[in-house]
């Protein structure tokens, strides 16, 4: 764990070190350039809730991403579950009219339902027809970017819309906000602290992270192979969902043309750089949440185009998970050294 720790600050402070050195090449003043990012996600109690605002995205999609990877299967359909999830959230607030602490929890489990159906269809074709998920979760991905797209440009279309969207959803479906403080924040920590729960603490859990590890070993030592892979792909299609059903709750409050993003697949880079573990994801979740919040204001104040963060989040990625197995051998070689000094006093 402390090895894991150090090797990602250590991957943090290259990356905005390279990045330091690129933006003086080009004219730019780093310090004044990290003051105005870091000052415009942390600086204040609005940016520090619309950074926290903006994790829940990254952070469900990425535990999303580091469950499925954890468990075995390489579920690569984030986009597309992100999206059905918003889809199906936006339909249950177009048509269904309830009191808030009805609407809410359904709109919630729309969402969820929507993500489960399409990872699911994705198992599915794994079980039934041997069909790699690697590729079946890719192409769904376009399916559901084009399926929604239509949605919200026919049969759902706002006609007093300029550009492919729906109309508002009913406001008893709104997430309450305190001042800045949206609680989708809270619908993101209850599923945190579920998946937590499941991961470390159940059967099912412990089942799934053997599979990862050694599918064979997990088949002789009497684990339901098949069953624990559908139950992952469930469970992760939910939570990419539930990502997109609380963006259209928290506002913008309806499905419009490029709600996704790239959340979805900055989940996934996420997942990556956290090695799949729970807590990590949870934690660099937030630190991408405090660049991309910050890139507006850093673009605004320093003149340095956003998308700079873009490389920054990649250089993160990089520095990290092709140093992770160099740094644990330069430790192992510390420790080694350091006991062979002990033994020989």
């Amino acid at each position: 764990m402390k090895t894991k720790f150090i090797n990602g600050v250590l991957g943090i402070v290259i990356a905005l070190m390279l990045g330091a050195i690129v933006m003086w090449i080009q004219g730019y003043a780093p310090f004044e350039t990290y003051t105005a990012l870091f000052n415009y996600s942390l600086g204040s109690f609005y940016s520090f809730t619309t950074m926290l605002r903006n994790s829940v995205p990254l952070i469900l999609t990425g535990l999303s991403a580091s469950v499925a990877f954890a468990s075995g299967p390489v579920n690569l359909g984030q986009p597309g579950q992100f999206l059905m999830g918003a889809l199906l959230a936006t339909i249950g607030g177009l048509y269904l009219d309830l009191p808030p602490i009805l609407m809410i929890p359904i709109l919630i489990l729309l969402a969820m339902l929507g993500g489960a159906l399409w990872s699911g269809l994705a198992g599915l074709m794994r079980l039934w027809f041997k069909m790699d998920e690697f590729i079946t979760t890719l192409m769904l991905n376009m399916i559901a970017d084009f399926f929604t797209y239509w949605a919200i440009s026919y049969p759902l279309f706002d006609k007093e819309a300029y550009s492919p969207m729906t109309p508002a959803i009913n406001p008893n479906g709104w997430l309450p906000e305190f001042g800045n403080f949206n609680t989708n924040i809270i619908v993101m920590i209850l599923a945190f602290i579920a998946v937590w729960f499941i991961s470390k603490k159940t059967v099912a859990g412990y089942e799934w992270r053997i599979a990862g590890q050694n599918s064979l070993f997990a088949r002789l030592g009497g684990c339901e192979i098949d069953k624990n892979y559908l139950k992952v792909m469930l469970l992760t299609g939910a939570l990419a969902g539930l990502a997109g059903g609380l963006v259209v709750m928290a506002g913008p409050h309806r499905f419009l043309k490029g709600l996704g993003a790239n959340y979805a697949w900055d989940g996934v880079m996420i997942a990556m750089v956290a090695n799949n573990g729970i807590l990590a994801t949870l934690l660099y979740g937030l630190f991408f949440s405090i660049l991309q919040t910050g890139a507006l204001g850093m673009e605004l104040i320093t003149d340095v185009p956003r998308e700079f963060i873009m490389v920054i989040q990649a250089v993160i990625v990089l520095v990290v998970v092709a140093g992770r197995g160099y740094f644990n051998i330069l430790m192992d070689k510390i420790a080694v050294r350091r006991k062979a000094k002990e033994g020989l006093e």
